[in-house]
């Protein structure tokens, strides 16, 4: 088993910064920052806000499996920020801190509910076949 670099309670923190970093700065972003011509900035916000709030419950209370289920929902935040810093070069500063954003959301996460599930003795159930 290898050795622990942060605390959960450190990952935790880092995973929930990076979470409430993106649920403030993605609004800012798309109505204030850089308002998109395309869309309306309520649609748009509305696009970028309302997956962020699915995980809410269960970050707030430090679920393993919430935090492993919401780097599904972070990626969509990852892909928006690469092919922002690809295509549009005057925004990317904010793709930039998307990034960071998303990146310490994913990873911090990651960690998270493999340590914590770990305390908790949770864990994949083998099949009968790999048991002996």
């Amino acid at each position: 088993m290898s050795k622990q670099t942060f605390s959960t309670p450190t990952l935790k923190r880092i995973a929930l910064t990076g979470y409430f970093g993106l649920l403030v700065f993605m609004p800012l972003w798309l109505m204030y920052l850089s308002p998109s011509e395309g869309l309306s900035p309520v649609l748009s916000v509305a696009m970028f806000v309302i997956p962020l709030l699915f995980p809410l419950p269960g970050m707030i209370k430090g679920n393993p499996y919430t935090y492993a289920w919401a780097n599904f929902i972070v990626m969509i935040y990852f892909l928006h920020s690469l092919t922002t810093l690809w295509v549009s070069p005057e925004e990317r500063l904010l793709a930039v801190v998307e990034l960071l954003l998303a990146s310490m959301m994913f990873f911090a996460g990651t960690y998270y509910s493999k340590y914590k599930g770990q305390e908790l003795g949770l864990g994949l159930k083998k099949n009968g076949k790999e048991k002996k």
